[in-house]
């Protein structure tokens, strides 16, 4: 079958006049690299250049769909340096595609100063959309489709309990990457900020080992084993705490005959409300009865 599907893309043909100069930004697979479209491969082939992070990495890719357009390294030490050369490329008319060693580029990845540089010189930007880590994590969650992508969390003790501190106010879900070399090192923080929440801890999607980790978050314990990779972590939205509204005592109800021809409905429910457990509408119901048997 997979075999049928590399055949199925290769054939699939389309002219190069259909394409608009300018840059693509291409999502690539995120494990398995049978996870790409059509129009990736096509693109892909019909590019005068390929920029990715890691030349070994995406030759890997390329030489499963026989992609043989040039590649070009392009990553964080380097993408300023790049920047001139390759826009001078882009307004002569060659088409660029831009790739991460995984996923969407620009996204927690190489690639956004050259995307600012193309807007700022009026050349075209397109999306080819595909694999992503963050929508994979939040459709398997089962937590509220509501969510926040943070990226790579600080490494910072002091910088990353203030962002998890200003994250936990949140009432949706959080999505983060980590390295699986400093999970371990987070753990304290996730529970001490988010002791009341559920998480997903999603390694190696897509790959042959697999691993959806579900755990509350106060169950968290180091792992004893050294995890490999990188982790793709989801926390879930604040539970809603609903408190049982409690009846009012004989105590509370000798004192607020004590107090209802002195003081109004309003005030008497705002007093009692304020210090108890007890429903505003109910103080008020009880402060109507007595004001009626007067």
């Amino acid at each position: 079958y997979i075999i049928y599907i590399k055949i199925m893309v290769l054939n699939y043909k389309s002219d190069k006049k259909e394409f608009k100069k300018g840059l693509y930004l291409v999502a690539t697979p995120i494990g398995n690299l049978s996870d790409i479209t059509y129009r990736a491969v096509d693109i892909l082939s019909k590019s005068d250049f390929i920029l990715c992070e890691d030349t070994r990495v995406s030759k890997k890719l390329l030489d499963k769909y026989g992609i043989h357009s040039k590649l070009v390294s392009n990553h964080k030490f380097n993408e300023k340096k790049n920047l001139s050369k390759i826009v001078q490329l882009l307004k002569s008319g060659s088409i660029i595609s831009l790739i991460s060693d995984a996923g969407t580029p620009a996204v927690s990845d190489p690639g956004s100063v050259l995307v600012r540089e193309c807007i700022n010189n009026d050349i075209n930007v397109t999306p080819i959309p595909g694999p992503s880590a963050v929508s994979a994590a939040v459709s398997i969650s089962g937590f509220s489709d509501k969510f926040y992508f943070y990226g790579f969390l600080p490494e910072k003790k002091t910088a990353l309990e203030k962002e998890l501190n200003s994250l936990s106010n949140f009432n949706y879900s959080i999505v983060f990457f980590i390295s699986a070399k400093k999970i371990n090192k987070v753990i304290p923080q996730l529970k001490k900020f988010f002791f009341d929440r559920k998480i997903v801890i999603c390694r190696e999607i897509s790959k042959f080992y697999e691993e959806f980790i579900r755990l509350d978050v106060n169950q968290l314990k180091q792992f004893e084993k050294e995890l490999k990779g990188e982790l793709t972590i989801i926390i879930s939205e604040k539970k809603e705490i609903n408190f049982t509204s409690q009846k009012l005592s004989e105590s509370d109800k000798k004192n607020i005959k004590k107090m209802i021809n002195k003081l109004s409905t309003k005030e008497i429910t705002s007093l009692f409300s304020q210090n108890n457990k007890i429903s505003k509408k109910e103080i008020y119901k009880y402060c109507l009865e007595l004001k009626n048997e007067n």
